[in-house]
Order: C-alpha cells, then sequence, then structure tokens
C-alpha cells in the first residue's frame, strides 16, 4: 500500500504491516496496508502495490526482469508523480481478495467485468482479445453462446472474459459437465493440458496470452483457435476499500497520457513487440 508521505498534493498517508496470513508468497517486497496520517514522514518511500497471477505479456513474472508492459506502464506512469510501483504474483482470485478488502493498492489486468465495484482509471493500461481454444484437429467453430452445447467449457477462477461468456459460466458453473473452473498455481498450463488430454473441448484466453504461453511451453501447434470475442480494453483497477484509490486512479491516467505524447508507452509496448493500435 501507500506508505506515509503528501500524495501529490492531495493525500498523506502512513503504513503498518499486513497480517502474516496475507502475505504473498510470491513477491518483489512485501505490501504493507496504508491508513491516513497527520502529514508525510521525510525520507520514506512512496509505495503503490499491485498484484495478479502472471499473464504475459500483459503483466508477467513478479521475479523477471521483464515484467509485462502494463507493470512498466504503471511504473513509469507512477513515476512522474514520484510513487513507486511493488508488483506481486498470487492467484487472481486472492489478488482481487485482498484488493478488495484494502490489503494492497490494485489489481493489473482487468476487466471492468472482473471488478465491477473496484475504482477504474479513465485510461486503460492495455487491450485483449478472447480467443476459444480446441484440439489441434478440431473441427468445431465457436458461432455465439448456443454453439458451446455439448462442449465442456474450461475456464480460471475469477476471470472475467465477455459479458456473453461470463454469464454462461455464471449459469453452468455448477454443472461440471459444461463448464470446468480451474484454480491454483499455473492454471492456464493446467488447462492446456486439458485439453490436449481431451477431458475439456473448449478455452477461452486472451489471444496475445495463449501465444506467448504456448511459445514457452513450445506447443505453438497443441490447440486450435476456433473463435474469438470482442477487443476489450484493460485496466489497473483500484481497491475499493482505500480512499485514495480515486486520487491513485487519476495519478496513473495522466502519467499514461504523457507517456503516451511523448512516444515511451509505445517504446515500452515494442519491447513486448505489441502495438496498440494492433
Amino acid at each position: 500500500m501507500l506508505r506515509p508521505l503528501l500524495l501529490a498534493g492531495l493525500v498523506a498517508l502512513a503504513a503498518c504491516s499486513p497480517p502474516d496470513d496475507t502475505t504473498p508468497t510470491t513477491s518483489t517486497t512485501v505490501a504493507e496496508p496504508a491508513v491516513l496520517a497527520a502529514g508525510p514522514a521525510p525520507g520514506q518511500r512512496r509505495v503503490v502495490t499491485l498484484a495478479a497471477d502472471p499473464w504475459c505479456p500483459h503483466n508477467c513474472d513478479a521475479n523477471s526482469d521483464r515484467q509485462g508492459y502494463m507493470v512498466e506502464i504503471a511504473r513509469e506512469a507512477f513515476a512522474l508523480a514520484q510513487l513507486e510501483v511493488e508488483y506481486t504474483n498470487m492467484s487472481w482470485a486472492r489478488a482481487l481478495q485482498q484488493a478488495d478488502a484494502g490489503q494492497i493498492d490494485a489489481v493489473v489486468g482487468a476487466f471492468t467485468g472482473d471488478a465491477p465495484d473496484f475504482v477504474f482509471p479513465d485510461e486503460a493500461i492495455g487491450h485483449a482479445r478472447i480467443g476459444l481454444f480446441s484440439h489441434a484437429d478440431s473441427d468445431w467453430r465457436y458461432r455465439g453462446i448456443a454453439s458451446l452445447d455439448e462442449h465442456k467449457l474450461v475456464a480460471i477462477n475469477g476471470y472475467s472474459y465477455s459479458p456473453e461468456l461470463d454469464a454462461y459460466i455464471d449459469d453452468h458453473q455448477d454443472d461440471p459437465g459444461r463448464v470446468w473452473i480451474l484454480s491454483g498455481p499455473s492454471p492456464l498450463d493446467r488447462a492446456i493440458e486439458l485439453l490436449e488430454q481431451r477431458r475439456s473441448d473448449v478455452l477461452a484466453e486472451d489471444l496475445e496470452v495463449m501465444r506467448w504461453t504456448l511459445d514457452q511451453l513450445d506447443k505453438q501447434e497443441a490447440l486450435r483457435q476456433v473463435g474469438q470475442l470482442e477487443r476489450l480494453p484493460v485496466y489497473v483497477a483500484f481497491s475499493p476499500a482505500n480512499p485514495h484509490s480515486d486520487d491513485l486512479a487519476a495519478l496513473l491516467s495522466e502519467g499514461i497520457r504523457k507517456l503516451r505524447r511523448s512516444g515511451r508507452l509505445a517504446a515500452i509496448l515494442d519491447r513486448y513487440g505489441m502495438s496498440w493500435s494492433d
């Protein structure tokens, strides 16, 4: 969380250590929750804590020197306001829970459907297009929600895909013959295995994430894309429990605009072989 110091002349914050049972297992540093303070403490760092499961190339391993373009954009955007970013990996469901409780400042890589009660900046930090994937030799094509009948869809716990697909998952999450929800470490790797083993039929995932993951697994030909959904903006979504989330969202949006005008945003995207015009 933010540690105490004046936040762009608007707010002042202080910190205390989080409970042991909420400390992430994989982290660049340990996050601390924030409370309102009477004034700044000279010499203390000002830190914004972000968390997510790895969703590369959007946001990647927190221990990597390439943490993902969204993390790099957030880091540089907040640096313009003299704020540091600490980025932590945990399951997506846990990241949402911790942000909702105010134990971290925000999640990175959120659709608005992931956390509708969170505080979203005006500026997106990325874009994603969800694809539908099946067995490599499948001749089935996705032609809307009705075409999922008689097919077992694999989804990841806490993920949002599109309003229509999210509603389908909600309607059938208790029917293991239609929807299989995965949790735990590396759920995408597990989902790919289930398709390869023909224990499931369809997997929804962002096109860039799937391409990146299959490259890392050296399984470029393992799956076949059978459909795709609309392109959606992706955000850093701030905790509804943090009274300073509106200010943080505003600072992030302004930083993203400055990075765009300077050309730095395009340079960060290029480092990951991406462009927002794609």
